[in-house]
């Protein structure tokens, strides 16, 4: 055990990914002191962590929250912050060698930007940040120095998979899918399916974005995007297989015809414990894989007549540039009009389709660039919304 903890910022603590890392901080038992933390507008939740990991700065959505948080927190000496601003010094936190990116979407992207200039070792669940900026924040980490390891348990297990392996000899990644709680259901039937359907995940339990986006299956699509810039990799050697046991996360097939596989419990802290421990392997007191009790493991290929937005992310990955900042865009303003009743379900692939079919691709290369096309494209999917 190291002599002084580790110093750690989180960006997104109230979120799922947020609550379990702090979960794995405890288990770790003093190998990490949090720094600093970035919410949302859980007022009551952030307080609570405040109170018990005492970190010197933590930020709030806006100024109104950040006043009733410091009402909340009465004369504890705690430099509360707000907004996008306040989620960039939580990222650049001095004392924090580790920045954890959870902050949903693509409000994560700045911040882990900074985080990476900062050259933080930087645990990445935000995919958003590599599918609108992969080519930035690969180049910046470069610079900078900062390691960028992923927590998606797919880019997790990819990561394993590759510990020691010379990249020339890997033939192709593979990411595994569960398919989300419609695999099974009629295609004429997926129109009428409602939120509160559409959130009943059967294996996993996230935010509500991206159990939505695992029911279309465009986080998959996301994370090819994403793997794309993590791994180095060109987009005909990525895919996707439906694994509804959700038991092998990632599969490696090497030149030799070998494919390596990772396999590991449903459960976030086992790859969020690896990205802040890597290299080392630490005891989770979690319980292992029981593979007699999984029984048996079913793989088969990605239908895109029931999934038609893992093709629109494919189409984006391969053409890449601007179009998946716009292919991000649209389906955040899709997915939110979907959780607020506005749209049917199957309206979300239908918004991010004409989204991109009107999207006039260019280069992404700048932040002023990738917001620049975000809210255009944001502004574009809107006018797609179905008239009723």
């Amino acid at each position: 055990m190291p002599k002084t903890p580790r110093g750690l910022a989180l960006l997104g603590s109230t979120g799922s990914i947020g609550t379990s890392t702090l979960d794995v901080v405890d288990r770790l038992e003093g190998r990490f002191r949090v720094i600093a933390l970035a919410a949302g507008s859980n007022l009551a939740r952030v307080a609570a962590q405040v109170g018990k990991y005492r970190p010197a700065v933590v930020s709030v959505s806006d100024r109104r929250d950040a006043d009733k948080l410091r009402a909340l927190l009465g004369d504890r000496r705690i430099r509360v912050v707000y907004g996008p601003e306040g989620a960039l010094e939580v990222a650049r936190a001095e004392g924090a060698d580790t920045v954890v990116s959870a902050i949903t979407g693509m409000s994560g992207f700045r911040p882990t930007l900074e985080a990476v200039r900062a050259g933080r070792r930087v645990a990445l669940a935000n995919k958003e940040s590599m599918v609108v900026g992969g080519e930035l924040l690969t180049r910046e980490a470069a610079l900078s120095g900062a390691r960028i390891i992923p927590v998606d348990s797919e880019h997790s297990g990819v990561f394993q998979c590759l510990a020691g392996e010379t990249r020339r000899y890997v033939r192709k990644v593979i990411l595994t899918a569960s398919g989300g709680p419609f695999l099974k259901t009629p295609l004429k039937d997926l129109g009428a399916k409602t939120p509160e359907e559409a959130l009943r995940h059967p294996r996993w339990v996230m935010g509500r974005k991206v159990t939505i986006d695992s029911a279309t299956l465009m986080n998959k699509g996301l994370e090819l995007i994403e793997a794309r810039w993590l791994f180095d990799l060109d987009p005909g050697r990525l895919d996707v297989l439906i694994h509804p046991q959700s038991a092998v996360h990632a599969l490696v097939e090497m030149t030799d015809g070998s494919v390596l596989a990772q396999l590991g419990a449903t459960d976030m802290r086992l790859p969020i414990q690896y990205a802040l421990t890597w290299p080392e392997r630490r005891d989770s007191g979690l319980p292992a894989l029981d593979l007699a009790r999984t029984g048996r493991l079913e793989f088969r290929r990605v239908d895109e007549r029931r999934f038609p937005l893992f093709g629109l992310a494919r189409r984006a990955l391969v053409e890449g540039g601007s179009l998946p900042v716009a292919l991000n865009a649209a389906n955040e303003v899709a997915v939110a009009a979907f959780l607020e009743k506005k749209i049917r379900f199957t309206d979300i692939a239908a918004v991010v389709a004409g989204t991109l079919d009107r999207h006039r691709a260019g280069p992404a290369g700048t932040v002023d660039a990738i917001i620049d096309i975000d809210r255009n494209a944001r502004r574009d999917a809107r006018r797609h919304f179905p008239q009723r």
